[in-house]
Parts: C-alpha cells; structure tokens; sequence
C-alpha cells in the first residue's frame, strides 16, 4: 500500500494538547529517533516553530484541503506566524531554499539507497539459487549509507528544530477537526521532539510582564525550619523556576542543607542563590541530567509544558531512567496527564505536588503539599516537603488527583474571600466600622488568619480612599437610598 502523504507534501499535523499546525512532510536526522512499534508515521516540519515530530497519518489532513477549516482553529500569534510561513512559502518557495536543499538532497540519496538494496537483494537471490551464503552477509549491509539519515529510520522526514512547538490547545469550531482520541497508545513515544543545546533558551514572549519581586534574605533561617531538624537527602536536587514561591522554597532547600541544582528564565536571579550554596545549570534539560530529582515551580501551565517539549527542555535529555520529575507548578489535570504521559515514556517518574500557601510562607518553610503519582519519588521527596512546608499529603497514584484537591480548595478560598467582601461592603452601607468587624470576627468560630490578613489588607487600602461625612444625617442620606413611592 503507497504512503498517502509524500515528501514535501503541505500538510496540517496534529499532537497530542495542541491545535492542527501547518506543516510539511520532511526527512528524519538521527537525533529524532523513529518512536518503538510506530506504524504508518510521518515526520513533520513545522512552520513557525522550525520544530520536526513524528506523526501518525490519522493525524495529518493535505494543508490546502482543509485551510478553510482548520484556519480558524487557534488564534494564537504563534499559530498566525505559523500561517503566515506556510502562505509564504506557497507564493515564494525560493526564501525557503535552505529548506527545500535538504529535502531534495535527502530524497536523492533515498532513492540511491533504494536501488543499491533492490540491487543487492537481486544479486543475494541470484547467489542462493547457486547455493552460496558468502552474500548474505553483503545484503545486509548497503554499499552506501545516508549522511543524515539512519537506514533503519529511512520512512520520511527532516532535520533537527529550535523552537517549542505549537503550545495551546484550542477547540475547533469547524465541521472537521482532530481529537485526542484519534490518537494511538503509543503517542507518548512519539512526542520525541529534537532539540539542540545551541539553540537559544526558553524566553518568555515580550508581551507578558513580570513584576520585580524585592530579594530574598537567603542567609536569614526561619525559626520554623530550625525547629524541625531536617536530615537533609543526599540526592542531588535540580530547581526549575525561582519566582515568587520557586525562590522561597529553594531557600529552604540551601538552609536545610540539601545540594540544589538551579535554573530560572532570568539568569541574574540566580547570582544569590549561588553565593548561598546552589549550582547553577544553563538550561532545564542541564538540571535534569545533573540531578536524580528536579522539582518545577513556574508560571502557568504554559510555562510548565515549555519545561518539559520546550527547547532545551527535559524530554532533551538523554536518558530519564530512574529519575524523578515533580511539578510543584498550579496545572490543571489535563496538563498533568500530558507531562506524566511524556516523562513516563521516556522512563522517569513523575509526582505532581500542588502547593498551598503564600510567598510569606513559601519563605518560612509552612507551605502544604499536596501530591499525587509515584509513591517512591513522594518517599524520596519527604525531606525536601519538610523543608518548604509543614504537612505533605499523599493522595494516591491517580494523576490529576492533587489538582483537583487543589481546585476545590481554591474554589472554598474565593467563596470565602467573595463573602468577606460582601460583609465588609455590607458593614460600610450599614455605617458600621469595618475595622470593628474585623475586630469581632477574629473572636468568633468563623476567625481565619487567612481572611483577618485579607480583611485587614483590604480596609487598609481603602479607608483612605472613602472618608466618611461627620455629620450623621449626611452619611445616612448617602448611604441609605430614600424609599420613593410609585
């Protein structure tokens, strides 16, 4: 049966989490390894990203076919480059030349390895017939080999890419779409994407902003964590991300003496935390590689996939056998699926650990843990989840389970936050003083640090802002609304 899709085909390709992307069939290199049991599998070059993968056939539709409905599919800028790249290339293929070299390069030295095993496997048949075996041995090895191709890996493909691929999952509106469930079982394996340590690092898109955050005291130890006398692991412990909860946490970590291995986008906060004991590594896929285990706390779930498919990321590195991998990052249960999925293919383990808590409490060490996955990596965590928090819970082995916890709990938060807004809002109409709420419900059963702090914050901001008239009548007159008859 002839493959539906030839080289150089312009096609729309879908991976698992993420929305078709337009791409082009191209030539594999070695270092995108044809994933185990694969069948009818093509590999990708994907517009936009510059990035190749391999993918079933179930999952590739001809680009011009469907670009009336799958256009409208994701409305990400990346997406929109993507399309622009691939119009482009349509119009003036000749930008593209470097691209379209190697394909014909590839095809060319395919075809010669094509007739050099037909010649072969004739010449090898001709030699049984006479009753020889000597050329058995010279059919099984080609006279010539491909410069940038493997002859076991010899279906179609490309070459080696830079940047992260396609990142956000949206839904189609059109009549036509793709689904998870089109997927095969072995998909994990074939999430095999190629990257290069030269290639540059992850780097945050320049619309999104930041905020400084003032510098942690690392030399300053938190009485909590002396009073628990941590027997700190001798593992070596990698850090991915050292924002607002990352820094506090790693801080801990170095005061408690276990090693810490340390990356973070902004390459100058890692300065301190390596004058306090840590090593600094150059990209995700160096810390994964140095330490048996590597924790990740960083912006969004975006963020978190970008640790893991991104460029340089931890599907880079060579071998994930045996270590562990824990996403302290606030995902969703789907995000958690795709990373368990990615890092279990490769052999690793994974343990997703949502934390609850504050920056004040990521600093002091009194954070809690919540944690779902490899029972052996939560083991091999209890003294680094001593350091950064006051309880862990292990809440079984189902994946998504410590997201979900961690969603009813914030869910419980916001109800409680949004009934504090109305009893203040309620207090301030009634002319009650806020601050004498407050007062009184630190006394009551419904007293929680949480919203007393909250409350407080809250009053503190406003209570300038909205003076309140002397006179009595005049505040009455304002706040409550004259009943008017019909």
């Amino acid at each position: 049966m002839s493959d539906p899709f030839k080289l150089g085909d312009l096609v729309w390709a879908k991976m698992k989490g993420f929305s078709p992307w337009p791409g082009r069939v191209a030539v594999p290199t070695p270092e995108l390894k044809l994933p185990k049991k694969a069948t009818n599998v093509q590999c990708i070059y994907f517009f936009g990203t510059n990035n190749y993968a391999w993918i079933e056939d179930n999952n590739i539709k001809p680009y011009q076919e469907h670009k009336e409905q799958l256009i409208k599919s994701c409305k990400t800028a990346a997406f929109k480059e993507a399309v622009n790249q691939i119009e482009e290339y349509i119009v003036n293929p000749e930008k593209f030349g470097d691209l379209d070299e190697h394909c014909r390069n590839a095809e060319e030295e395919f075809d010669k390895l094509k007739d050099v095993l037909e010649g072969e496997e004739k010449e090898g048949k001709h030699e049984n017939d006479e009753g020889t075996s000597e050329v058995k041995k010279k059919s099984s090895t080609p006279k010539i080999r491909l410069s940038n191709t493997k002859v076991k890996s010899v279906k179609r493909s490309s070459s080696t890419g830079h940047k992260s691929t396609p990142r956000k999952k949206t839904k189609t509106s059109s009549s036509h779409s793709f689904t998870d469930s089109d997927i095969a079982p072995e998909k994990p394996s074939m999430l095999n994407h190629s990257f290069s340590k030269k290639s540059s690092l992850l780097q945050r898109p320049s619309n999104i902003h930041r905020p400084d955050t003032p510098p942690l005291d690392l030399e300053n130890v938190s009485e909590t964590l002396l009073e628990k006398n941590i027997k700190a692991s001798q593992m070596k412990f990698g850090f991915l991300g050292l924002g607002i909860m990352g820094g506090g946490i790693v801080k801990n970590l170095l005061n408690s003496g276990h090693k810490v291995i340390v990356w973070n986008r902004t390459a100058a906060k890692c300065k301190d935390f390596e004058k306090a004991g840590a090593s600094i590594a150059v990209t995700p896929c160096d810390v994964v590689e140095e330490a048996d285990i590597t924790f990740s706390c960083v912006a969004d779930p975006q963020a978190a996939k970008e640790m893991v498919f991104g460029n340089c990321g931890v599907l880079h590195c060579p071998s994930l056998e045996s270590k562990g991998y824990v996403e302290m990052t606030s995902v969703d249960a789907d995000t958690s699926h795709d990373i368990v999925e990615a890092i279990g293919g490769k052999g690793g383990r994974y343990l997703e650990a949502q934390i609850q808590g504050s920056k004040t409490q990521a600093e002091e060490g009194t954070l809690i843990i919540l944690a779902a996955g490899d029972r052996t990596l939560f083991d091999d965590c209890q003294s680094c989840f001593k350091a950064m928090s006051k309880n862990s819970f292990y809440l079984g082995s189902d994946i998504g389970n410590a997201s979900k916890m961690n969603s009813v709990l914030q869910v419980v938060s916001g109800v409680s936050l949004a009934a504090l807004a109305e009893g203040l809002a309620l207090a301030d109409r009634a002319g009650l003083s806020q601050a004498d709420l407050l007062d009184v419900l630190a006394l009551t059963p419904l007293a929680s640090p949480h919203l007393i702090l909250k409350g407080r914050g809250t009053y503190a901001a406003t209570a300038t802002a909205t003076a309140r008239p002397t006179c009595s009548t005049c505040w009455r007159s304002r706040r409550w609304p004259r009943r008017t008859s019909s």
